[in-house]
């Protein structure tokens, strides 16, 4: 049984690959008469055979070593292309964390999306979500792991788009394309140099060439700096942050999926390239300072956000950074306990987020307020969902950043700094929103806002049983660490940091006054933040300009100097030819002569040096 589940593991993938083509016929239009719903229900089904099926090979795997399963996807001669799958409880419990949110996001997009006439094909782009990502869980090899980045990529591109009737929506498709494709194109130059070096793209034959790998310094970080380019894209780390922010203007069910899983996706890949990484101490301070900055800029740039997605998708970019900083210091262990926690805790705070969007009609904070008597169940999951992701003990949150500050609590207390920063901030953010929503009085869209259906309620509750529940599992896998070597001192801290984050949370209001300050230094600060550090206008400034400084001058370039000498030669041919036509006797002998001549003087230029000789031996001979 155990090496039937081996063998069929890659099935897993494939059931939402499935799903989604089951559904062509409601998403393009062939079937009409049934409504879209049936095509939800099969791409549902198909995830939950994908979870049963996992489930299975989860308790296969548990306790053993971890085994190699090769896919020979084209044999010819000398040529074998082939998948390497790494089954194992860590890849296959990653693929069965991707299989529960996506069925619990699916369900929840059951209500949220009830209405929307393209239900049928955004259930088809969900299965296509799904089935990258588990096979990014379980991929083995660098190769299909880029593949799979790159249709994660595009399914971001469609989903995000997915309202292309909307301008906005459509600009913001773009430009999480087109940031993504930054990091893609320099991330496949490292991968086809990397194929070069290692001779193989399977992650196990990388670890075992960069243990004996020797490269010149500079040759290694460029290869690492190409590697951690397509993982910060993914995550949204800076400077390529920017398109996380724009797509949330795509449904909230896949936001679900993009905040907790797909930058995640992102993440274990860097995790699984750390070895390689390591060969370059450039490269592992570059993830450093990039997961510092974007930790603490992307926390302060969402307590200036109005909008409730945008103010938790910048939360999002803050705990990746978190992960790059855990990823260049080489403790994955750290990284992968906050990939966990936050991907869980993200998910239940973005169905909760959706669920006031969906009854208030509205993503402005301002707008908002006095939901909590009104939507209890929601206001339980948002709660359950800010403490499972901040630093407040007894959740997932707390053990994961225990974790981190006690790993670097002796010989890096800078970092301790910016993870306790970092989660202070974190609690200010989701502190304030919850306050501004859930508190104070009534505003006009929020007075008669009723709970959500079940559709949307069953599935918001179960994840924050599942979020509870975290703490257990990490006790069942191992993970908590033994109550008599507790770092009393970065517990409390950690602790005092989040209480100290939600206090102030807790006190700050979003009024008139203190929306938009009168006081010039004030309205510096908050736009500031708000616009994200003028990021984007930089951009437009520097790269943006400089592309379209370049594109002109090679458009003059083409069209004056190329263009204008090929138009030169074609019209000297035209004007040649129209003065032979009139110069033309039609006579043979005519033609002959000017043949005869032709040749002699060819003749008599390729022979210059007997030409010169016979006018010197005349000219002596005249005198």
């Amino acid at each position: 049984m155990n090496q039937f589940l081996l063998q069929s593991s890659w099935w897993v993938p494939f059931y939402g690959l499935l799903g989604a083509l089951v559904t062509l016929p409601w998403s393009t239009g062939i079937v009409r008469r049934t409504g879209p719903r049936p095509a939800a229900y099969l791409n549902i089904l198909m995830t939950v055979v994908a979870l049963v099926h996992g489930t299975l090979l989860f308790r296969a795997t548990w306790n053993q070593a971890p085994q190699q399963y090769i896919v020979h996807w084209l044999s010819v001669a000398d040529l074998d292309l082939s998948f390497a799958l790494d089954i194992s409880s860590v890849s296959v419990g990653a693929m069965e964390l991707i299989t529960i949110l996506s069925f619990l996001s699916q369900l929840f997009a059951l209500g949220y999306m009830e209405k929307d006439w393209a239900l049928a094909r955004f259930f088809a782009l969900m299965g296509f979500f799904e089935a990258a990502m588990s096979g990014l869980a379980l991929s083995d090899s660098l190769f299909l792991s880029y593949g799979l980045l790159e249709l994660l990529t595009l399914s971001t591109y469609l989903l995000v788009g997915f309202w292309y009737a909307q301008p906005l929506v459509v600009t913001a498709a773009r430009d999480a394309f087109l940031t993504k494709r930054v990091g893609d194109l320099l991330l496949l130059m490292g991968v086809v140099a990397l194929s070069n070096m290692a001779g193989s793209l399977n992650f196990s034959d990388l670890y075992e060439w960069a243990e004996t790998a020797n490269l010149s310094p500079v040759t290694a970080t460029l290869l690492g700096l190409s590697l951690i380019a397509g993982p910060a894209g993914k995550c949204a780390q800076f400077p390529l942050h920017l398109w996380l922010d724009e797509a949330m203007e795509g449904p909230n069910p896949a936001s679900v999926l993009r905040n907790s899983l797909v930058v995640g996706c992102g993440a274990y890949i860097l995790i699984k390239l750390q070895p390689i990484l390591g060969l370059s101490p450039v490269v592992l301070a570059t993830l450093v300072v990039l997961g510092a900055v974007t930790a603490i800029g992307a926390a302060l740039v969402a307590i200036a956000q109005i909008d409730i997605k945008r103010a938790l998708s910048h939360s999002t970019s803050a705990y990746l950074g978190l992960v790059f900083i855990a990823v260049g210091m080489q403790w994955s262990g750290f990284a992968l306990l906050v990939l966990f926690t936050h991907g869980i805790a993200k998910a239940l705070l973005f169905m909760s987020g959706g669920s006031v969007i969906i009854t208030t009609n509205s993503q402005d904070l301002t707008e908002m307020g006095g939901l909590w008597s009104r939507m209890p169940a929601t206001t339980i999951a948002f709660l359950v969902g800010i403490a499972g992701l901040v630093g407040l003990f007894p959740l997932g949150g707390f053990w994961a950043l225990e974790r981190g500050v006690d790993v670097f609590w002796t010989e890096h207390p800078w970092i301790v700094a910016i993870l306790l920063i970092a989660n202070a901030l974190s609690a200010i953010n989701l502190t304030r929103v919850f306050r501004l929503v859930f508190l104070g009085a009534a505003q006009p869209k929020s007075r008669r806002a009723p709970e959500v259906p079940w559709q949307m309620a069953v599935p918001m509750v179960s994840l924050t049983i599942l979020t509870l529940l975290v703490p257990l599992m990490m006790q069942k896998l191992l993970l908590l660490p033994d109550w008599s070597y507790l770092n009393l001192g970065a517990v409390l801290l950690l602790v005092l940091s989040g209480a100290i984050g939600c206090g102030i949370g807790a006190t700050i209001g979003l009024t008139r006054t203190l929306s938009r300050p009168i006081l010039i230094p004030l309205r510096f600060v908050q736009d500031l933040l708000a616009y994200d550090f003028y990021v984007d206008r930089l951009y437009r400034v520097s790269v943006v300009l400089s592309v379209d400084v370049l594109s002109r001058l090679t458009s003059w370039f083409d069209r004056y100097v190329v263009d204008g000498f090929v138009n030169f030669v074609g019209i000297a041919s035209i004007f040649s030819g129209e003065t032979l036509k009139y110069s033309a006797s039609g006579q043979s002998q005519f033609y002959a002569l000017i043949v005869f001549l032709s040749i002699t003087f060819l003749g008599l230029f390729m022979n210059r040096s007997l030409v010169n000789g016979i006018i010197n031996f005349l000219m002596g001979s005249a005198a």
